[in-house]
């Protein structure tokens, strides 16, 4: 490995607060198909599909662990939707842009330029990636521990008031209980090619920006928009238990 990547891969470690033993795990798993196809060098590096299998099992052994655990009066049909609600492609998407993860990916020329550091699908896979990465290097109690230091408050939340989808009718609610105020979304950028494209929107209220948010599509992006305005207020997401 290069050193200006191994001290990469050593700042990416820093920012996440743990320790690696062997880069040579997280350099694979930050390493995209399209870069390892593109590669010249003899043999090949190795890319991150498998990793990212193994991290797909870790990750769902330890948020389906610590529900089990902690909310005993939820069925087995609630924990199922509740998983699949937190270990979703937008949720994980989330979770990869707040670790910075892209800004450390190797991606191929096309990628790249297809805007790949952006797209929710890469990002998402390439979280499971590092959880895996992580496990293998060291074990269980540690993946453990570094997926809920960033998961656990949400899965506190969501397991107690249950999923909310519809952001931006419960952003409208709050911010209108006290009498008609301007709520508007504005689309702010959109990145990548036609058939994947990632769209940014921000709300304002009164003209003041609040929250933002990207996704898939216009009505997505606007609907996290809504979601960061009110995690920045501290708003219950949900008015109800719903699964």
């Amino acid at each position: 490995m290069q050193k200006k990547r191994t001290q990469q891969l050593q700042s990416f470690c820093s920012w996440l607060g743990i320790e690696m033993q062997d880069l040579s795990l997280l350099d694979m798993a930050l390493t995209h198909t399209s870069y390892a196809h593109e590669a010249k060098a003899v043999p090949k590096p190795q890319h991150n599909e498998r990793i990212e299998f193994l991290g797909d099992s870790v990750l769902s052994v330890i948020v389906s662990t610590y529900m089990y655990n902690n909310f005993p009066e939820l069925n087995e049909g609630q924990l199922t939707k509740l998983r699949a609600h937190l270990v979703c492609e937008a949720s994980l998407f989330e979770y990869a842009r707040k670790i910075r993860l892209g800004d450390f990916l190797l991606l191929g020329k096309g990628e790249e330029l297809s805007g790949g550091r952006e797209r929710p699908s890469l990002l998402a896979d390439a979280f499971e990636s590092v959880l895996g990465a992580y496990y293998l290097d060291q074990g269980f109690a540690k993946a453990q521990s570094f997926l809920l230091g960033m998961m656990q408050s949400e899965i506190d939340y969501i397991c107690t008031h249950g999923i909310c989808s519809d952001y931006k009718t419960r952003l409208q609610e709050y911010l209108q209980q006290d009498g008609d105020v301007d709520i508007t979304y504005r689309l702010v950028a959109s990145s990548g090619p036609e058939h994947n494209k990632v769209f940014s929107s921000e709300v304002a209220m009164q003209g003041k920006v609040i929250g933002s948010g990207d996704g898939r599509t216009k009505k997505e992006a606007e609907q996290h928009a809504a979601r960061n305005a009110l995690e920045r207020m501290d708003v219950p997401l949900c008015k109800n238990f719903i699964v």
